[in-house]
């Protein structure tokens, strides 16, 4: 199944440098728009999924991650849908282990529902994942499956409990949802921390067409932080990594907890990142339409050159960030989350 690379072994490079001088070091891959869960912030309840023909094979997705690699992408996280449930794609994390092991990556991740982690975080800690982001925005079952639509709270929380096992460490990504979670959100950092996991949280992003109206579902984190603050004390930290959160440190628990606020609090300044679609897309940013369609490279020849001369291109149009409003009637962008990739 799986071909060589056909580009030079050791062949220099430029990397990869948008327009104001951001070098891209991230790529963030949706393996599918697939997703055993129906999460009321993020999908239709009735989903119309892409055909299985319009999505990138397992060698495609392993050819463009090389090309990116090669032009100094660092990491790479693989997210959908849920990524887990794309048929044979342990396939493709064994592919891309390689590049940890040549010492060309630095980290080989994934954002996960959880559902399928105990299947799958032993091979996945064996094949060199250190880390995982968990997408879960209550711990109560009743308003856990309300959410998520069908989903079971102790099938997550299992497969949470057999990463760690693995030596995986996990970070919960949690939704601030006005009016579902937000009385828990104080209670969920401190089960978090006190089983040394990370937390993060989210402001609802109005990407695709949903049921209902994402006002109505919108907490900013400004009022969710001063929250906290009469509970917990928040020291702001510099830590990154490599994603747009912004982190404290929660004195009474130790932990860290970060804040992710693309509408209250524009991240988009030190933006290293670009995604590619399950069907070949690359989106140079979360919130705007503009695209490449590196599927139509991969295919037109066997060769890297068209492929990279497309990235080229569309990294030359990545604009400074994105302008989401929540208060807008339709959504941003009109692609489901679950398309770009969470």
């Amino acid at each position: 199944m799986w071909g060589p690379r056909t580009d030079a072994p050791g062949k220099a490079v430029a990397p990869l440098i948008d327009p104001f001088q951001r070098a891209i070091t991230y790529l963030r891959i949706s393996v599918t728009d697939r997703c055993d869960l129906r999460c009321v912030y993020c999908m239709a309840d009735e989903m119309q999924f892409l055909p299985k023909r319009d999505l990138l094979s397992l060698e495609e997705l392993d050819r463009v991650c090389g090309v990116f690699i090669d032009r100094g992408v660092r990491k790479l996280r693989i997210t959908g849908g849920e990524p887990l449930v794309r048929r044979d794609i342990m396939h493709l994390f064994r592919r891309l282990s390689r590049h940890l092991g040549s010492g060309a990556l630095d980290e080989l991740t994934l954002t996960t529902n959880g559902t399928q982690l105990g299947r799958f975080a032993s091979e996945l800690a064996d094949l060199g994942v250190r880390r995982v982001n968990v997408s879960l925005d209550t711990l109560d079952p009743d308003k856990f499956r309300a959410v998520t639509r069908r989903g079971d709270l102790g099938v997550v929380l299992d497969g949470i409990a057999a990463a760690r096992r693995a030596g995986i460490k996990v970070k919960i990504n949690a939704v601030a949802l006005k009016g579902v979670n937000e009385d828990e959100i104080a209670d969920m950092i401190a089960w978090a921390h006190g089983d040394g996991m990370d937390m993060t949280l989210i402001e609802v992003m109005p990407l695709g067409e949903i049921e209902g109206d994402r006002t109505d579902q919108f907490l900013p984190l400004s009022v969710a932080r001063a929250r906290l603050e009469t509970r917990y004390t928040l020291t702001p930290l510099p830590d990154r990594t490599g994603g747009p959160a912004r982190y404290v440190r929660v004195a009474e628990t130790g932990g860290r907890l970060g804040f992710i606020t693309p509408l209250t609090h524009n991240f988009c300044e030190s933006c290293n990142r670009v995604r590619l679609t399950c069907t070949g897309k690359l989106y140079m940013c979360l919130g705007q339409e503009d695209a490449a369609d590196l599927r139509a490279a991969l295919r037109a020849s066997p060769d890297n050159d068209l492929v990279t001369q497309a990235i080229v291109e569309a990294i030359s149009r990545k604009p400074k960030g994105h302008d989401f409003v929540i208060e807008r009637a339709k959504p941003a962008v009109p692609r489901h989350m679950s398309v770009t990739g969470g």
